[in-house]
């Protein structure tokens, strides 16, 4: 692992006390020094599948733990729900399409993996570290952490041990996490990034959702409701485009077609899910022993949602609630009293976590992050913020139709962009949470339609344009 030279050094003690100077912006009254930070990004984890956002099944007792003594933001969505694109949006700060990562072999440039939030705080002083999947691109930027623990691709499940022992790839992730803390804990302010595997299947595996098998027994009691939209009649509103050759339709086949398999499918999925929780038990346990606790800001969240079979669908990809949504909770030990347990109903995205971490650690975001600091939700501050954003799906894959369009308060507009003659679906949210019925096409509804056609016009402009970004 990199080990900094004296001149590295000096200049990290420098800014570090440039950190400590510039704390009182960001932070709650009575900080004092930088926090930690330990950012948890589980892979393919849709909004309800904790115990904090109202799934009385799902077994999440640590996460819930923090969520009731932290922030819950129970409106956070992917503005791209695909894991490379998104994950590449997490450490930039920036839209796809700004960042030009849409596939998973494109990878950040030096110029801008410099402007990153891992590489920010890596200036600053902070001791970086990185477990688990990296998932953008091929080069590992192993260099660029003072500790590296990652892995590009999937990744597998069933590892081994040193013996020859199984072990599950999310109690690897734990071990390397705890290893991290035991030696940069203290030592001076640290960002910790573990990126998990966990609940995301395991492509070409039968099983695809290959828990420890600690949890085998887990949730056989009990009966998980299939959403209501998995009714076949639902699939087939579709136009004959986008059901042709469908990948989400091929993967709800292998998973979710019958009955007792979406049992054994989403009880697996729950079941990795229960296993991340573990590793956060971990994790605040050994924050605890060693003195760190009361400094160490958390946030948990997911590159991108899940579709459990609604539409007739798995996966993700597409622009349906399911598939966009996302958990989304900050644990922040140095909040007051009242602030602890609240929840935001704002709409957030993936590009306002790079400038949140920034913010928390003292230091000001670039100007090229396109998301928006939540410091000012999180306690509780009056700050405008927006109504709607943008969209986007322009992964290239013959069975994944691309999409683009806008999410709002009221409505959700998306257009399938390349089809002929045009496909475009207009939802009302608040009448039609479960998105059943697509507006589009009715009268009624036409000068809603086309607002949102020009405000999807209005935001693809502002989100794709080049050059530095000014954040109102």
């Amino acid at each position: 692992m990199p080990v900094m030279t004296r001149r590295q050094f000096m200049k990290a003690g420098i800014a570090g006390a440039g950190l400590a100077a510039g704390l009182s912006a960001n932070a709650p009254a009575g900080a004092s020094e930088p926090p930690n930070i330990i950012f948890l990004l589980t892979d393919d984890q849709r909004w309800d599948t904790l115990g904090c956002m109202g799934n009385d099944i799902i077994q999440t007792p640590h996460i819930d733990a923090l969520a009731a003594s932290g922030v819950v933001f129970d409106n956070a969505y992917v503005s791209t729900s695909i894991c490379a694109p998104s994950r590449a949006t997490y450490l930039s700060g920036q839209y796809v399409c700004h960042h030009g990562i849409n596939d998973f072999q494109k990878t950040f440039s030096d110029q801008q993996w410099a402007a990153t939030y891992p590489a920010i705080l890596h200036e600053a002083g902070y001791a970086t570290g990185f477990v688990g999947k990296y998932g953008v691109g091929s080069d590992m930027p192993e260099d660029k952490f003072t500790f590296w623990r990652g892995y590009p691709g999937q990744g597998h499940y069933e590892q081994k041990d040193d013996q020859g022992n199984y072990k599950h790839l999310t109690q690897v992730h734990e071990e390397t996490a705890l290893e991290f803390l035991r030696e940069y804990g203290g030592k001076n302010p640290f960002c910790l990034s573990v990126s998990f595997k966990a609940p995301h299947c395991q492509d070409g595996d039968a099983r695809q959702f290959i828990y420890d098998p600690r949890y085998s027994e887990l949730y056989d009691d009990m009966v998980i409701p299939p959403p209501e939209t998995a009714d076949s009649r639902y699939y087939e509103q579709f136009p004959e485009f986008f059901r042709n050759n469908n990948e989400a339709r091929k993967r709800w086949e292998i998973r979710f077609s019958e009955p007792e398999l979406y049992q054994q499918m989403t009880r697996a999925y729950y079941r990795l899910i229960t296993g991340v929780d573990r590793v956060v038990g971990a994790l605040c346990k050994e924050l605890d022993a060693l003195g760190l606790a009361e400094n160490t800001i958390i946030l948990f969240t997911s590159d991108n949602g899940f579709f459990l079979g609604e539409h007739g669908l798995a996966g993700k990809w597409y622009a349906y609630e399911p598939s966009i949504r996302v958990p989304l909770l900050v644990y922040d030990p140095r909040l007051p009293e009242a602030l602890r347990g609240s929840r935001r109903a704002e709409m957030t995205i993936n590009a306002d976590i790079a400038p949140t971490l920034l913010s928390v650690a003292g230091l000001t975001p670039p100007n090229t992050m396109q998301g928006r600091d939540l410091t000012p939700l999180i306690q509780n501050l009056e700050t405008p913020w927006r109504e709607d954003f943008y969209y986007e799906h322009t992964f290239n894959h013959p069975g994944i139709p691309k999409s683009e369009g806008v999410i709002g308060q009221r409505y959700k507009y998306i257009r399938y962009y390349e089809s002929s003659p045009l496909y475009e679906e207009l939802f009302d949210r608040r009448e039609d949470p479960n998105e059943k019925q697509n507006l589009a096409a009715c009268p009624e509804h036409a000068g809603s339609l086309r607002r949102m056609r020009e405000r999807c016009e209005e935001l693809k402009a502002q989100c794709c344009r080049n050059g530095d970004i000014s954040v109102e």
